[in-house]
């Protein structure tokens, strides 16, 4: 079945995440770093934030990571176990601090937008193969990865590179490109994310990241280069996010298909925001099956975190073998819940309201219009355009 998960490789936990987290200061004003007066401390990671929206959605997950053994540590593992996160993978480093970062209030594509990284020689980037355990690593039926910790150090990306061998019993590999220039500092990071994208079995990539990274324009130029992954979601911004999968013999190209080709059909948004069929190649000479579903309006408060929430609802989906479509519509509604809230996490809706959301026909689909609260709002506020 499409999006369906092998349960009996990895029975214990849904997904298992392996990433930095790190204290995070949101200002209490906009403005420059030097202008704001004083920060509100939450956390920040896009493995940790994918692993909270899980736990949020009612899934069983591990986090895996290094954090200093101090305060700003003890306040990361205990505010990501709050979200009913398992952190008993997490190690404590005597010797290294946990990594901090200070961001302005605008938003990250825009040249007013500021970070401040202080996470050069933290825990995290001690992380190297052999310091982490594989009990823990392959505890799930997915791994969750990101290019982010490739960019960390050269034990990092030892680790990722290790991780992105395809081996035999590794679960489901999940990889989000998550392309940080400013983390690569020899210029080495498009190429070595093209290079770990083609380890995973299921990857998300931006197609502006795409773009600017490897001078690639458009889903079917992506897919073209990362023939490898049985499954490649390509988020468009506010035009939406397209999935294209390899269908194994028909299986589907579900996180437990092989990675062989075969035909499919391709389905592409219609100009009203429903589907209309083709035939799209595939990466071998078969088919993909190609599937485009339209994002949702959303009044956003903070655009930060939302490509995390993203790739959690839509493994939330596959991990309930739902189909592609409905994976995608997963995928935009948690990103809505991220988008209305001010910081890196936002609460999701209720797998109820969730599923009803999703199984609205196209039009009244495209009459949905998100603004702050509407997690916790009744179904005639959220239906109301």
């Amino acid at each position: 079945m499409t999006g369906t998960v092998d349960t009996d490789l990895h029975p214990g936990v849904d997904v298992v995440c392996l990433g930095e987290s790190m204290v995070t200061f949101l200002p209490s004003l906009p403005g420059r770093l030097a202008d704001v007066p004083s920060f509100a401390r939450t956390i920040g990671g896009a493995e940790s934030n994918v692993a909270c929206a899980l736990a949020a959605a009612g899934h069983t997950v591990k986090w895996v990571s290094r954090v200093g053994a101090d305060g700003f540590g003890d306040h990361l593992v205990d505010a990501i176990a709050a979200y009913g996160v398992d952190t008993s993978g997490v190690r404590r480093d005597p010797d290294r601090p946990t990594g901090v970062y200070f961001r302005t209030a605008t938003d990250r594509a825009t040249d007013a937008h500021e970070v401040a990284y202080y996470r050069a020689g933290s825990a995290a980037s001690a992380m190297a193969p052999g310091t982490l355990s594989y009990d823990d690593l392959w505890a799930g039926r997915v791994l969750h990865v990101s290019g982010i910790t490739a960019a960390l150090s050269d034990d990092c990306l030892a680790l990722m590179r290790e991780l992105t061998a395809r081996a035999p019993g590794r679960p489901l590999l999940s990889f989000d490109v998550n392309h940080r220039p400013g983390l690569w500092r020899d210029g080495s990071g498009a190429r070595v994310l093209l290079e770990l994208a083609r380890g995973a079995d299921l990857v998300f990539v931006g197609e502006d990241e795409a773009a600017e990274a490897w001078g690639l324009h458009g889903g079917d130029a992506i897919r073209a280069a990362l023939p490898e992954p049985a499954t490649l979601v390509v988020k468009r911004g506010s035009a939406g996010a397209t999935v294209y999968e390899r269908d194994a013999g028909g299986a589907g190209a579900g996180v437990d298909s092989g990675l062989d080709g075969g035909a499919g059909q391709s389905v592409g948004s219609g100009p009203d925001g429903g589907a209309n069929g083709g035939v799209g190649s595939g990466p071998d000479g078969g088919a993909d099956t190609v599937t485009s579903v339209p994002a949702l309006r959303v009044d956003v408060v903070a655009p930060v975190g939302a490509g995390d929430a993203f790739a959690a609802g839509f493994l939330s989906a596959t991990l309930r073998g739902l189909p592609a479509a409905d994976r995608l519509r997963h995928g935009h509604l948690m990103a809505a819940a991220t988008l209305t809230v001010p910081g890196d996490l936002g609460t999701p809706p209720s797998r109820v309201d969730a599923d009803r959301l999703v199984d609205l026909d196209d039009a009244a689909w495209g009459t949905l219009r998100l603004g702050p609260g509407w997690t916790a709002a009744t179904e005639q506020e959220v239906r109301t355009p």
